[in-house]
């Protein structure tokens, strides 16, 4: 249960076993939501429902602010932050990686939106959900497999079950106003190509080992997936490796050489170039940043 007061404030950490270290693990929570220091950025969906107190995001495009009995669903592709928590906050929800998120059965305009930057967020919760995502943390943390994949099987239900009712969509270009779709499950292709890709992303795979995976035609696959997802097959790729290098960045002592060879990329110019692309930022400047803000 959420605790009235919190004695001291708590700032998110990132490390190798965190989200951004592994991007293709889900991974459920269960806590007083940490303040980050810094936007970061992670190659899962995130669900957010909040138990208790407010909090507040600072998205792409977009601020955010939700209140106990809320909850949200966002892309964490787009940098994005946690700045303001109350002191009686407490949330739990998840971090799904595509390979889950695909597999839901969800209206056909959710993935483009959120991969576009959009959060949705729904006040259609009731009195089950605090025990149920407490159950499920529990059971995902238990070491038993099997409570592990009921938990997550439920979980999944849970998220669908949020777009059968009213939800809105928040981002610059919505306005806040809800939408409602008639959806369709993405093909299974789309499924095998994420399989493939959180399988293998630190190899040397490009856009032809994926569609084979999925015995596609890479021009196809990579229409397909563009379409499901509203990115590329490439863009996902690099995504992955650039969440893995960055929590390398935020905690390891690895040369730029050795996070760029590590994280699945063929050169420093090109880890260079593609990290400045979603940081702004040189990656050596990023961790000189970091450093100096948790200092």
């Amino acid at each position: 249960m959420a605790k009235s007061k919190i004695a001291e404030r708590a700032f998110y950490q990132p490390g190798a076993s965190s989200i951004e270290g592994m991007p293709t693990t889900l991974q459920l929570f269960h806590n007083h939501p940490p303040i980050m220091l810094r936007p970061h950025w992670h190659a899962q969906v995130e669900v957010n429902y909040i138990m208790s107190g407010s909090v507040h995001y600072r998205m792409g495009d977009h601020d955010l602010s939700l209140d106990a009995g809320q909850m949200c669903i966002f892309w964490g592709g787009q940098p994005h932050q946690m700045d303001r928590s109350s002191d009686d906050s407490f949330y739990a929800g998840a971090h799904l990686p595509l390979v889950h998120f695909f597999r839901m059965r969800l209206p056909t305009a959710v993935s483009s939106q959120l991969m576009g930057g959009a959060t949705m967020v729904s006040a259609e919760t009731d009195g089950a959900d605090p025990e149920n995502f407490g159950r499920w943390f529990r059971y995902a943390t238990s070491g038993n497999p099997a409570k592990a994949q009921h938990a997550v099987e439920e979980l999944l239900l849970r998220v669908e079950r949020m777009f059968l009712e009213p939800y809105s969509v928040i981002s610059s270009a919505s306005s806040g106003k809800s939408r409602e779709d008639d959806g369709t499950a993405p093909s299974i292709s789309v499924v095998r190509m994420c399989d493939f890709i959180a399988a293998n992303f630190l190899e040397d795979i490009d856009a032809t080992d994926i569609a084979r995976a999925a015995s596609l035609h890479p021009k196809y696959a990579m229409n397909l997936f563009r379409k499901s997802t509203g990115m590329t097959l490439i863009k996902y790729l690099t995504l992955l490796r650039l969440s893995r290098a960055q929590a390398m960045l935020m905690t390891g002592k690895d040369n730029i050489l050795q996070i760029a060879m590590e994280s699945g990329f063929g050169s420093v110019s090109a880890f260079n170039k593609a990290f400045r692309q979603i940081s702004g930022m040189s990656p050596s400047d990023f961790r000189r940043d970091t450093r100096s803000v948790a200092a």
